[in-house]
């Protein structure tokens, strides 16, 4: 099933959302599946770019990034691949504390097993919340 994840990148200077298809082997069927999954596709990106190790940047990429003061190859320098299940876990915790809100196309998904009906080419977004001041510690 192909879904669509809106993605803004931080530091970029034109104000747009991108698309990026998510190919998933089967339909998510609730909110917790859907967090699941698109974890374990992130996280085998990220083990394929450590085994690629390669870093080849655009002229607009560094220009991007020379916005935000950091400029990143995108090499994994580190030989340590994350554990899957530990990732799903820390994501679904990270829900279940507010760290961040999930909507299909305008509406928010906010129970984590409550039956959730996808079609091909949804709109998923997800938000990350963060602190505006104060510490944690």
């Amino acid at each position: 099933m192909l879904l669509y994840m809106n993605m803004k990148q931080l530091g970029k200077r034109r104000n747009t959302v991108d698309k990026v298809p998510f190919e998933y082997e089967a339909e998510p069927e609730t909110l917790r599946e859907l967090i699941t999954e698109t974890v374990k596709i992130c996280v085998r990106e990220y083990i394929e770019r450590m085994d690629r190790g390669e870093a080849v940047l655009t002229s607009d990429q560094i220009d991007d990034m020379a916005q935000i003061g950091k400029i990143a190859f995108g090499i994994v320098y580190g030989d340590k691949k994350p554990d899957v299940s530990k990732a799903a876990d820390t994501a679904i915790t990270g829900f279940e504390d507010g760290l961040f809100r999930v909507f299909l196309g305008s509406e928010e998904l906010t129970e984590l097993d409550e039956k959730v009906i996808f079609a091909e080419g949804d709109e998923i977004t997800f938000i990350r919340l963060t602190m505006l001041a104060g510490r944690m510690w």
